[in-house]
């Protein structure tokens, strides 16, 4: 197969970049570190029918981009995270939803030499099933140890790796020795763009719920505040109207003044025998029958006295 020339490839390049920006009006911006050719092919088998994942050299990547900022302007706002080793996945449907099926597509990658950490790596108390010569690597991690039954066992818990730093040339040496593969690698969200708009991958994780909780939070901040200070808001009103209205019944409930709201306190204060005739009529009812049980209880026991007399069988 013949290679098409240099030149016409970054123009069909540059075509392809325009025309998913003016298709698709959301796009995810990934890292793609430590992502190997099969697990992207991977990652592109998931993602057929929901989305398209483009890939290429910053260069061109901004060279595209700047090239179509006439038509459309706010695209500019991505050429600041145009850094490092980045990829694109464009779709029309939840970035959510989308965020998840990139993140199942995660693979296990053992700790390399070097490399930086993206996660925390304890080891839990366990029997390693290493023979007593490779205690040399655990006396260097500063790891305490015994020999139990011919074998080394991890005594605590230890936090051999901490996210951000890097993995020294002992502790991946260790983790390989015990077949662990603590990180793992896929397609990371940098970045979203949505609409014009970007923002951080952590608003995803943001449910509905979650915001109809924190909008009425600070509703009840808003009215708060407003009725500390004195100051009427669409927020504070209702409480104002509730608290005028607590207000007139106490004075009318001290005075002459009647109005409609006022009328049912004033019946219950000029008669307050309505508050027994408004209790529930179950509970004399029900305090009554035990009454009557005790009472046939106590009879049979008189009888038996009155039957008795005192006398004996053979008096």
């Amino acid at each position: 197969m013949v290679r098409e020339d240099k030149t016409v490839w970054k123009k069909n390049y540059f075509d392809r970049l325009k025309t998913l920006f003016d298709e698709y009006p959301k796009c995810l911006l990934v890292g793609v570190d430590n992502v190997g050719s099969k697990q992207m092919q991977e990652i592109r088998i998931a993602m057929r029918g929901h989305g398209e994942i483009l890939m290429g050299k910053n260069t061109m990547i901004r060279r595209a981009i700047r090239g179509h900022l006439q038509s459309r302007p706010e695209l500019e706002r991505l050429l600041p995270y145009i850094v490092g080793n980045i990829g694109f996945v464009f779709t029309s449907e939840d970035l959510g939803e989308i965020r998840k099926k990139l993140m199942e597509n995660k693979r296990g990658a053992p700790a390399k030499a070097g490399a930086i950490a993206p996660c925390d790596v304890k080891l839990p108390p366990q029997n390693t099933g290493m023979g007593p010569e490779k205690t040399s690597f655990f006396q260097a991690l500063q790891i305490p140890t015994k020999i139990s039954r011919g074998t080394i066992e991890i005594l605590n818990e230890v936090h051999i790796i901490k996210a951000g730093e890097k993995v020294g040339a002992s502790e991946a040496a260790l983790l390989n020795m015990l077949s662990i593969m603590p990180f793992s690698y896929g397609l990371a969200v940098q970045q979203v763009y949505d609409n014009g708009t970007i923002y951080s991958p952590d608003v995803l994780d943001v449910t509905n719920s979650e915001l109809i909780k924190r909008f009425q939070q600070g509703v009840a901040n808003i009215a708060s505040i407003s009725l500390a200070v004195g100051y009427p808001t669409k927020a504070s009103v209702p409480h104002s109207v509730a608290n005028a209205l607590k207000n007139m019944l106490a004075i009318a409930a001290v005075t002459d003044v009647k109005f409609k709201e006022a009328e049912r306190l004033k019946e219950y204060l000029a008669d307050p025998s309505k508050f027994a005739s408004a209790a529930p009529a179950s509970a004399p009812a029900a305090a009554a029958a035990p009454a009557k049980e005790e009472k046939k209880k106590e009879e049979p026991k008189e009888e038996s006295e009155e039957e008795d007399m005192g006398f004996g069988l053979f008096d």
